[in-house]
This record gives C-alpha cells, structure tokens and sequence, in this order.
C-alpha cells in the first residue's frame, strides 16, 4: 500500500506559488518597513483636539490613509506568508507583530472619528464645499456622521481599541488549531491506497464515485472534531459572545443590526432573505428528490450530496486548462477585462497547491498599490475551475477598485464582495453550457450549476439563520453547549434538506468546521451576492455592451458608495426580495431541464 503524503512547501514548483516579493522584496524590507511605520504612528497624535479647520481634517486623513496604506502592506505580506506554511514560526511571529501594531495604531485613531462627531454637521458639510482636496472623504465622512449614535467618546473609543487584539483571540485559537494543529487520520481510497485526510482533499473524497470513501472521509472528518467538540464550542461562543459585548456598548439592538450596519443595510434584508428561502425550500426538496433517484439509493445521506450526478462522465481540468476555460468564459466582459485577466492569471498573483501547513480554501486578498493575490488549493476538478474563476472575480474587483479610487474609497465592502466572484461563474457556465451538444456533459454541467444554488444560496442561508439563532439564545444569556449548538444545527438541517435525505448524526458537528462562522453575520452575503450576480450575468449576456459598461463602473467605484446604492446602478435592487426570488427562478428552471435531460438518457 503506498501513503499520498502532502508535499512540503518547498517541493511545490515555483511556477505555481504566488510571487509575494511584488510586495516586499525581502524579509528585511518588510522589517525595515515594519519600523517606518513604528515611527509613523506616533505623528497620528499631532492632530488630536485640533480638528477645527478643514486644512487640519484633511492632513490628518490623509497621514491616516498613508499609515493605513503602509500598515495594508506589512498584514497583507504577514498574513500571505504565514498562510502558505502556517508551521513556518518566523511567520508567525511577524503575523503576531501586524496584529499588536494594528491594535496601537487602532488606539492612536480612536480619536479622530469622535473628534470629528463632535463637529457641527453642518460645519463639516461646509468644509467639503470650500476644500476640493477634501471632496474625495465625503462618502467617509458622511458615513461617520451616519453612525454617530453608535460612536462613543473618545476615552471609551480608545478602550475599544486597545481590546482589538484580545477581540480577536477566539478568531485566531480557531485559525491556529484548525489549519496547523488538527490532524485528520489516513482512509482508504478508491485504489485501496492509505491517503491522509486533509481540508483540501476532503470534498475530493465527498465527489467519489465510491460511497464507501465518501462515507468513511465524512466519518473520519466528523469524528476528529467531535473529539474536540467542547474545546470548539467554547471557542465560538466567545467569539459570539465579544460580538455581542461590541453590539451593546455601541447600542445597538442586536449583534446582527450592528453587523449589518457597517453596510447600511437594515435587518430586514436579512430577514427576508430566510423568509424567501424558507417559502422556496420544497423547490429544494424537488432537488434533493431528483438527486437520490439519479442516484438510485434507496436513502440520501449527507455524504452523498456532492457526488456528481453523471457517474461515467470524468471532467479532470488541470491548472492549464482551469486558465483556458476562465479566459473564454469571460470573454463577455471585453477586451480590456481580458487583459488585465491575463496578468492576474500568468504574473504570480495565484498560490496553486496544497502543502503541509497552507490554510486550506481559497481566497482573494488585495494588497492596495500592488496587486491582488489568491490562495488556492487546487485539485484537477471542475469544481476547483470554477473556484478559479470565482476567486480572480474577486481580484479583478479589487484590481479595478484600487486603480480607480483612492486608498480611502478603494475597500469594497463585503455586501457586495461575492457580486463579482459569482459573475464570473455564471459567465463561465454559460459558455460552457453552450459549447456542448453532449446530453451527458450537458448534464454534469447543469448539476454543477444546481450544486453552486445549494451550496450558496441555500446551504449559506442555512447558515445566517444558525448564526442568527445561536447569537439570539447567548444574547437573551441562554448557555449554549456542543450539545445545544449541535441540536440547533441538526434541527436546521433536517428542515433545509427536507425528507429525501437523511440528516446522520455527525453533521450536527458541522458548525464546528465552519471558519465564516468567525466573521459574524457574514455568509448571508453569498446568498445576496449570487442573487446578484445571476441578475448581472444575465445583463451582460442580453444586452451585451451597455450592461458591461454598467457592471465595470461598478467593479471601478469600490467603496465610494453605500453597496446597495452601488448595485441598484448596476441593475439589480437588492432592497427588495425580488433578486432571490428571481434566482430561486432560474433555479427551478434548471431542475426542469435536468429532469428533461434524464428522460431523454434513459
């Protein structure tokens, strides 16, 4: 029997890691960065109780862009590092060094947004009118005037700054223990071979066409958390619990109004999303019932919801061909999209591989006067293109973001941060649905297509209402166990896949692997972002120019704007109920034509 180890870092070829010296050259420059800003921070102080005129404002604001710049640069280059080999200790310690320097340098601009409440509002709307140079932090300002009652002095400001690092601890235990610490055992591939179980591999395992390695990875994965299930549930409602401790003293009604206010987003957006999705849940079932015939199993488990549907139809996509088929699929968006595509996919702005101690997922991360960069961990699936292309949306969005704005309004917020990503997955499946007369591929195509509404909309729906409930309970001080956590996701899951599918008892387990739990009141943006960009592909397919012109604005205003404003110029109205229903649509159409397409099979 032959063992599949993960390689080490330095066995990955060069070609395919991400080239972070584009950032700094070396870990002496970043040292030596490091100290500048050491030496900076302090000048933040020179403006203090001196606010009174617009001149002061707008050099304070911009030695804070300058000091946030910098700092961007020093955590992105940390962070990047260190997540390539979480066990490389040097990394770790200048991950450690970001994370105290950016509570100092929280603590030393805790007075400047209280400094400028305390200003008539009228004085400052008068400043902006007089000063152009100021005009480029009206959106800020305006926004810090918007959520004046939830700013408090500035001693009590101050405080909350300096708890910034302890704030983060629960988040950071989970990163720690979950990418470097935790270890999964070997199971038995299709081959018979003995292959270590990793976060990267584990969804592989779950697409087998063996039921039998599918169950044994989703046992052995459940079973190694359960083994910490206590360690992992006190972890977490921490972390619950410091967002409700923040929601309260800024005086807010709910953890969830406090979240979704740095959106300008009202809960009710929340709300209906849940609503929807629950009033759409037996078009779901239809789903669920559709899959367990074509698989024909007499019970629908859990380990077998991401098996393809096609059994005799292979799609391996290597990282070369990944490329390809991302180039063509976009190709809606224009020539200059194209171009720039290009760079990001050729230039080292991907890390490819999984190695030994590599934070697992994916993600996009913008370094503002760089470039973006992803993180993937890459296996030969379709799947994995299609991360590909939903993870270089999200760095062309910050690619033409940071080109267009300033450093002030360059953040996109992450209300719309799925917008992008998700677009180029629908382009990408269009096309290749439109290339393929093969009812098989057709097929396989479709199912893909069906499992990014499940996982998306659905599933992360799923999500928002566990956080939203167990976020209620600790609120209201009801205690909350491994047991009670576990109760309440199993009960959600039994409701949200419905009676074709039986709900085993280890994914009661799931929320204990989930690491958007962290970021609280996060994942319902997937489901809002998907909804989104179903509209937006759409757009850009019918109407071609007019609507990509639309949707490039949009990719170009980062920040500038509150997002719902942002997305209601680019055609979709995210106010309403109307874009989930609208997918919910699309989604019930695309059962109807794999229905279709069975028939004609069989």
């Amino acid at each position: 029997m032959s063992t599949k180890a993960v390689p080490e870092r330095s066995q990955i070829p060069s070609e395919y890691q991400w080239k972070l010296t584009d950032i700094y050259p070396s870990d002496q420059a970043w040292n030596e960065d490091f100290e500048a800003l050491k030496q900076l921070i302090p000048r933040l102080q020179d403006y203090r109780g001196k606010l009174d005129s617009a001149e002061n404002l707008l050099a304070c604001l911009r030695l804070q862009d300058e000091v946030g710049m910098k700092f961007d640069k020093l955590a992105g280059y940390a962070m990047m590092s260190k997540d390539q080999d979480n066990t490389n200790s040097l990394y770790q310690e200048f991950y450690d060094r970001v994370v105290n320097i950016g509570a100092v340098l929280a603590s030393n601009l805790a007075y400047v947004e209280p400094e400028i409440l305390s200003l008539p509002e009228e004085t400052i709307k008068q400043w902006l009118e007089a000063n152009q140079d100021l005009q480029v932090y009206s959106h800020y300002l305006n926004n810090i005037l918007r959520t004046k009652p939830h700013t408090l002095p500035t001693e009590q400001e101050e405080i909350l700054a300096s708890a910034s690092e302890m704030a983060q601890a629960a988040n950071q235990i989970f990163r720690m223990f979950n990418n470097a610490d935790l270890k999964f055992p070997t199971i038995k591939d299709e081959e018979g071979n003995d292959v270590e179980l990793t976060h990267g591999r584990y969804i592989r395992f779950m697409e087998s066409k063996d039921r039998t390695v599918r169950k044994s990875a989703f046992e052995a994965m459940y079973s190694t958390y359960g083994q910490w299930k206590n360690t992992l549930a006190t972890t977490y409602t921490a972390a619950v619990k410091k967002t409700l401790f923040f929601a309260k003293t800024r005086k807010y009604e709910s953890s969830l109004e406090a979240a979704l206010d740095a959106d300008n987003v009202k809960p009710e957006v929340y709300h209906n999303l849940i609503k929807t999705i629950h009033d759409s849940l037996p078009i779901f079932y239809r789903y669920m019932k559709l899959r367990k015939r074509m698989l024909n199993l007499d019970q629908l488990h859990m380990y077998d919801i991401y098996v393809p549907l096609v059994q005799d139809l292979d799609m391996e996509v290597t990282p070369e061909q990944a490329v390809e088929m991302v180039k063509t699929g976009l190709q809606p968006l224009g020539e200059q999209y194209c171009a720039d595509l290009e760079r990001g996919l050729t230039e080292g702005w991907i890390d490819w591989f999984e190695n030994k101690g590599k934070t697992s997922g994916a993600y996009s991360a913008g370094v503002y006067g760089v470039h973006p960069f992803v993180l993937m961990n890459y296996e030969n699936t379709i799947d994995n293109m299609f991360t590909l292309a939903h993870e270089m949306g999200h760095a062309m969005h910050s690619y033409y973001s940071d080109r267009n704005q300033e450093y002030v309004n360059s953040h996109y917020t992450i209300f719309v941060a799925e917008v992008a990503s998700t677009v180029n997955e629908c382009l990408v499946m269009h096309d290749l649905l439109s290339k393929t007369n093969d009812p098989k591929q057709k097929l396989y195509l479709l199912n893909h297509y069906l499992e990014q509404f499940r996982g998306t909309v659905f599933r992360q729906t799923m999500f928002a209402e566990f956080e939203m409930l167990v976020h209620d309970q600790l609120g209201q001080g009801t205690p909350m166990t491994a047991e009670s956590l576990s109760k309440v996701y199993h009960e959600l899951n039994q409701k949200y896949y419905g009676p074709d599918v039986v709900s085993d008892p280890e994914i009661a387990l799931e929320w204990a692997r989930i690491p958007h739990f962290y970021r609280p009141f996060y994942v319902y943006k997937y489901a809002t972002g998907f909804s989104a960009a179903v509209a937006l592909s759409q757009q850009i397919l019918e109407e071609k120019e007019p609507a990509v012109e639309r949707y490039l604005t949009f990719l170009k205003s980062g920040g500038s704007d509150y997002p719902l404003n942002l997305l209601k110029r680019a055609g979709v109205d995210m106010a309403t109920p109307e874009p989930i229903v609208k997918a919910i649509e699309v989604f019930s159409s695309l059962i109807d034509q794999m229905e279709q397409l069975v028939a004609e099979l069989e």
